[in-house]
């Protein structure tokens, strides 16, 4: 798994690659930050911004006020449609004579599941490349372990609209995806949305082994097994929609709001902190790399500043025992008036496994 986990360093005055060492845990001073090691040895941001939902127009903005702000990581993939934008933020940020090196910032992408088949593997990656003005990526993930028909399609489908779904063992796209490694255009490679008996699965047949698992993870949905699972194979976990995902088109009106629960604002004015800036030190405390999204100058500026408190034991547990395994980012559609979930029937679907 490694000799060190976590480290607390100063950035941007050291570069992401360079090696870890052991030091002692503290309460880090504003304008810290925290870094998650990988099985590499190369280092990962703790907290960086998400792009998923973030509209074109707004997301190159979003980027740079988020690397001015102090983010050293940006989540990016190929199928949220916005990659060419971030692409000229990052040409305006990074660079010589620019802002920021290209080694301070680490970046994200992910393979879509219509280009699962091990020759679309690598055009797939240079297309990224190529719309984020970059000669490499900090990590490359597959997005999901099930794959839509090959083919330009994003979304391939019949006349009656039903996906056209390809089955494919995602073993024989991991095989792809560590030859991106080995040719210098990723640094790193990871899994997303797969279950543990999936991760084990890659991890039976790897020669590079993930480094990363990317999940839906918030207080409503903890993943504390899987959390686990990962630890123990050398995986970082990161959370996407870390704050319950509160723009979901189709959130219930009666559910439950993450930010709105007592814990929160009970912690939040202890600390001074929004509840967003709690939820998202429990993810960090917890050594989970968190990527929430904004397009709002002052909600991304507010949401790297948790690295200057730290949560008591017994303040964690609350948090933790706010878990109901509510999973809010599945596919669903419409079938006989009822929402069911699109891809439950992929033999490859990861959700019908308990974790």
């Amino acid at each position: 798994m490694g000799r060190c986990r976590f480290e607390h360093v100063r950035p941007p005055s050291r570069s992401l690659t360079e090696s870890c060492s052991i030091r002692p845990s503290k309460v880090l001073l504003r304008g810290m930050n925290d870094f998650a090691v990988l099985n590499t040895g190369r280092k990962m941001p703790l907290l960086g911004l998400g792009t998923w939902k973030s509209e074109p127009g707004k997301v190159k903005q979003a980027v740079i006020w988020a690397l001015d702000a102090g983010y050293r990581h940006i989540d990016c993939a190929a199928i949220y449609g916005n990659e060419a934008e971030i692409g000229e933020a990052l040409q305006e940020t990074l660079g010589p004579g620019k802002a920021l090196r290209r080694e301070d910032v680490f970046i994200t992408s992910k393979l879509w599941n219509n280009r699962h088949h091990p020759e679309d593997v690598e055009p797939a990656l240079l297309k990224t490349l190529k719309d984020l003005k970059l000669e490499y990526l900090d990590l490359y993930l597959v997005h999901w372990p099930y794959a839509f028909q090959q083919g330009d399609a994003p979304f391939p489908k019949k006349e009656d609209g039903t996906l056209l779904y390809d089955d494919i063992d995602y073993k024989l796209t991991w095989a792809s995806m560590e030859k991106l490694v080995e040719k210098g255009l990723v640094r790193s490679i990871g899994l997303s949305n797969f279950n543990s008996r999936q991760i084990d699965d890659v991890l039976s047949v790897s020669s590079i082994k993930p480094t990363v698992l990317q999940v839906e993870s918030h207080p409503y949905l903890a993943q504390g097994e899987l959390l686990a699972h990962c630890r123990a194979r050398g995986l970082v976990m990161t959370a996407y929609s870390p704050l319950g995902s509160p723009d979901r088109a189709w959130k219930h009106p009666e559910e439950p709001v993450l930010l709105q629960e007592l814990v929160m604002s009970t912690l939040g004015e202890k600390y001074k902190k929004s509840p967003a800036q709690i939820i998202l030190r429990w993810q960090t405390q917890r050594g989970v790399v968190t990527i929430p999204k904004s397009v709002t100058e002052s909600r991304i500026k507010e949401n790297i500043q948790v690295f200057d408190f730290t949560l008591e034991a017994e303040e964690m547990q609350s948090i933790e025992a706010l878990n109901r395994g509510w999973r809010y980012i599945v596919p669903m559609i419409q079938v006989e008036g009822e929402r069911v979930p699109r891809d439950a029937g992929h033999p490859h679907y990861p959700f019908n496994d308990p974790y």
